[in-house]
């Protein structure tokens, strides 16, 4: 066999996977390795950055063994991976720490809080381009420093997961812009380290790698890593980027005025614009292509489906029957709302958010309380489009979905109406994967603009419309949403010093 290959490598939270792709963009060959979240305690997730080298050198012997010839064929390499996981290396690229925190680890949250208390959103937000969370590797940088001092003396670098099998494959080490732009210590102007945040931080700016263009070239496959991959020595490697922004380029949002769904366990509403929106609600993130993307994370998006299973069914129901019986209430559920913040909220002083179904009456019935729940999430992805919108001045013109989600015809027309956008679903789900592949075409030459790129490598299956009398239905029910999401601020407190009140006490 003949004919230029590139490989991807994407390592997840709960898999490292590798896939050879052709020119055209088509997976060749995929193979996965998984590995395990550790849970020390409540609050915690860590994972070993070894486990990542070993799924990754795994993955890519399989792949390559399935393709004859391959092994010549690759012209280029490109990592993707999961966003936040501090890895720690000494000089000589030991790790100082075993494991690294990931994104959903909340061990930061009193670093996060005493931030907020000293600062103000407006003397951060134009150094940062985020709002504090416990997910940035700046308040993990921060905790180690105070809670493994010998650790953090001896780390000569912070890094995140997929720099680390950068490293491993090339000995270069490097960031990309979108895992610095959600460090919490990357100026957004300048796409380069906040001397401020850093200061404000009490971190050591030293310990900071280069941040480089993710379609640079970080370097090459050396002796070792080929012998441990079977992978071809000298093979250019591109420093490549966070999962995140790399799977929106692989979706086809990668253009001011586009926008993404990505509906999981969670929810990620994302537009695509030239700047960040500093804005006390909003996520920043740099892409691939060098717009941004302005982005809310729900905690609560397929996980509101997962939770009436169990509370309503004991896990009785397959998604399908909860799914259909939504299908039986009607549009805006007779005036019955959700609130979807089952574990709270990521952003803004309401972090102890709760859920709630409001406007309950005798008549309502299943069907309306599962169809409240995929409209109530829809509903609080809509409040946050409309901020994205009036800030920057330019209405979302498509929402692409990719997740869990975007197999729930029913939840698709849901948040299209809400929306008032139409929804166009990729062919492809591995968006992480054809977002490599497109990054990689681009830095061997194949296309001047990655954008040109992916809009080759990625085509969709039917586009799903609002329908009109549910957009209707929703444009009035939405101004009452927001009024509920605002007035039920002032009762969290209350609801968390009542429940610590009733708490049983400890033996």
């Amino acid at each position: 066999m003949s004919g230029e290959l590139f490989l991807a490598i994407d390592v997840g939270t709960g898999s490292v996977r590798a896939a050879l792709i052709d020119v055209t963009g088509n997976i060749l060959e995929l193979a996965s390795r998984e590995h395990d979240q550790i849970v020390p305690e409540f609050g915690r997730a860590e994972q070993r950055p070894v486990d990542w080298w070993e799924g990754a050198r795994a993955s890519v012997k399989t792949v390559l063994d399935r393709l004859d010839g391959a092994r010549e064929r690759i012209s280029a390499i490109c990592v993707c991976g999961q966003m936040h996981g501090l890895v720690l290396l000494d000089a000589h690229g030991a790790l100082t720490r075993e494991t690294a925190p990931l994104w959903n680890d909340k061990r930061t949250i009193d670093l996060v809080r005493r931030f907020e208390e000293a600062n103000e959103p407006d003397s951060y937000l134009p150094e940062s381009g985020n709002t504090p969370t416990p997910a940035w590797p700046g308040f993990k940088l921060q905790w180690v420093r105070d809670n493994d001092p010998a650790a953090y003396a001896r780390s000569a670098v912070a890094i995140m997961p997929k720099d680390y099998i950068n490293y491993r494959l090339t000995g270069e080490i490097a960031m990309d812009t979108g895992d610095g732009s959600c460090s919490f210590l990357m100026n957004p102007e300048r796409l380069d380290w906040s001397p401020v945040m850093i200061e404000r931080m009490g971190l050591d700016a030293a310990k900071l790698p280069p941040i480089r263009n993710p379609l640079d070239v970080v370097g090459h496959v050396t002796e070792q890593a080929a012998r441990d991959t079977g992978l071809r020595s000298g093979t250019p490697v591109l420093v490549g980027g966070a999962d995140y922004p790399v799977a929106l380029l692989g979706s086809g949002a990668c253009r001011p005025g586009m926008g993404s769904d990505s509906t999981g366990t969670g929810a990620i509403i994302t537009a695509i614009a030239e700047k960040p929106l500093l804005d006390p609600e909003i996520s920043n993130v740099a892409t691939i292509e060098g717009n941004w993307a302005q982005f809310v994370l729900l905690e609560t998006g397929g996980d509101g489906m997962r939770w009436a299973r169990r509370a309503f069914h004991s896990n009785a129901l397959s998604y399908d029957e909860i799914v259909a019986c939504a299908a039986e209430a009607p549009a805006g559920c007779d005036a019955l709302l959700f609130m979807p913040f089952l574990t709270g909220e990521r952003l803004g002083r309401h972090r102890n958010a709760r859920a709630q179904f409001f406007g309950l009456g005798a008549g309502h019935g299943m069907e309306h309380l599962h169809r409240s729940i995929l409209e109530g999430i829809a509903f609080a992805m809509t409040r946050h489009i409309r901020i994205m919108e009036r800030a920057s001045n330019k209405p979302l013109e498509r929402v692409i979905a990719a997740g869990g989600g975007a197999r729930t015809e029913l939840w698709l027309k849901i948040k299209a109406s809400a929306f008032n956008i139409p929804i166009l679903v990729p062919r492809e789900p591995e968006c992480g994967i054809v977002g490599c592949a497109a990054m990689a075409a681009k830095a061997t030459g194949r296309f001047s603009r990655v954008e040109q790129a992916a809009e080759s490598f990625v085509s969709y299956g039917a586009e799903i419309l609002p329908d009109p009398r549910w957009a209707e239905t929703y444009r009035r029910t939405q101004p009452v949403f927001d009024k509920l999401y605002y007035h039920s601020q002032a009762l969290y407190d209350d609801i968390d010093a009542l429940a610590a009140a009733t708490r049983p006490t400890q033996p």
